[in-house]
């Protein structure tokens, strides 16, 4: 008698309980229509205690509700890092309960709030960027990747925004993650010009690119490449280890990285680099001839053996990949600028001869003599220069860099045309 008492008790709190859950839920509900996401946030928590006893469908609706409250809040700007988070995380509780009972009424509007929530972090890492708060960009944008374990190149994007951030520890952590899936980031993107706009716009392929072509929504069709970026994360990953003195480390890691992925030359450029900055240059040229080997005719490659010259301060052998890269593309501007950079970079030590210079006839005719010099260098520019500004009218660095040649060497009627090009 006892034990069926005691029964019979258990059946009626859960009973009450029960109503009790619905009778809030309805409450919420009317709020809900009310537009009061504080007030449904508030009514919620008379749920909180009863929760474990509700059914599955009233689990989900609690979440549903709860999350669709904290989004709302997001879009009234209440307190938005916060409640974008409660939101995320409630929307996953959400997904995760109706996978659990094999119901997905509310899954789809979730995963959807989801989207949008991670566009949102993505956009306000952006901006975070843009005003130099590295920190807080790193964390939206690894936040964004939480969301959506598939777009891996959020991950990486935090992990460089964590590098500028000069995190180094949590961007180690990153790369490491980065490591471990083997990301790339390599492929093709297919790119054409909106007619509403004149904004260059992605499609997913080169079919759906090419159907808005032809329907007349858009115009000028390319299709660019997307280099592969471990170079740049085992680059990275170097260079930290190599600053806390971890310099076996750096060289193993970059090796290994190598040994998984032969035909990625952007490591192969990495472990060159690492070599030159730990002044092994003998490993260095081994690695730079077996680069060429396997890539000849490659001008991006042939490029960065160029800068990675240039960076060691070999500007003799940095002319020479750079022409070598203007060889294979013609049109490959940055090329260009190089050489007409390594030119100009040796105009600094002819003025600080010719100031230091005094009045006497020797001085005189030594300061002509460099002057002659400078004069020549600045016109071994121009090909290259007039050849960038060709190939890209609109780069302003470019413009400045002609332009003050144009006026050093007094070439006025030049300089007055560039600067008429310009004002159009």
């Amino acid at each position: 008698m006892n034990g069926k008492f005691v029964m019979l008790a258990s059946a009626l709190l859960l009973t009450v309980a029960t109503f009790a859950q619905k009778k809030e839920l309805r409450a919420v509900e009317k709020a809900v229509k009310g537009g009061d996401s504080k007030e449904v946030l508030e009514l919620l928590k008379a749920v909180d205690p009863v929760l474990p006893n509700a059914s599955d469908e009233e689990k989900a609706q609690y979440y549903f509700l709860k999350a669709n409250a904290y989004l709302d809040l997001v879009d009234k700007k209440i307190d938005t890092d916060a409640n974008m988070k409660l939101a995320a995380d409630t929307y996953k509780e959400l997904i995760a309960a109706e996978k659990a009972s094999g119901k997905q009424k509310y899954t789809p509007q979730a995963a959807a709030s989801i989207t949008k929530i991670k566009g949102l972090l993505i956009n306000s890492g952006v901006a975070a960027t843009k005003e130099n708060n590295n920190t807080e960009a790193a964390q939206k944008l690894y936040e964004a990747y939480l969301l959506d374990k598939k777009d891996t190149i959020n991950l990486y994007y935090a992990a460089s925004t964590y590098v500028s951030a000069k995190n180094y520890d949590k961007a180690m952590e990153l790369y490491n993650e980065l490591k471990k899936i083997n990301y790339s980031g390599k492929g093709t993107e297919y790119l054409a010009v909106s007619k509403t706009n004149d904004q260059e716009v992605g499609f997913a392929s080169a079919a759906e690119r090419d159907k808005a072509v032809k329907l007349g929504t858009h115009e000028k069709p390319r299709t660019e490449e997307i280099p592969s970026k471990r170079g740049e994360i085992y680059k990275n990953m170097a260079l930290i280890l190599v600053d806390q003195g971890k310099i076996a480390e750096a060289k193993k890691a970059v090796s290994d990285a190598r040994a998984a992925n032969p035909d990625d030359s952007s490591l192969m450029l990495t472990e060159a680099n690492l070599y030159l900055q730990t002044k092994d240059f003998d490993k260095y040229k081994q690695i730079i001839t077996e680069v060429l080997a396997k890539n000849p005719n490659d001008a991006g490659l042939v490029y960065n053996l160029g800068v990675i010259s240039a960076n060691a301060n070999n500007n003799e052998e940095a002319e020479k990949y750079y022409k070598r890269a203007v060889e294979i593309k013609p049109d490959y501007t940055n090329a260009y600028i190089n050489l007409a950079v390594l030119k100009l970079q040796n105009e600094k030590t002819l003025i600080e001869e010719m100031n230091k210079l005094g009045t006497s006839d020797k001085d005189t005719k030594r300061y002509e003599v460099l002057k002659k010099k400078r004069e020549d260098l600045f016109r071994s520019t121009l090909p290259y220069l007039k050849k960038a500004y060709e190939l890209d009218p609109e780069n302003t660095d470019i413009v400045k860099t002609l332009s003050g040649v144009y006026g050093a060497l007094e070439m006025t009627a030049e300089k007055n045309a560039l600067k008429a090009k310009m004002k159009k």
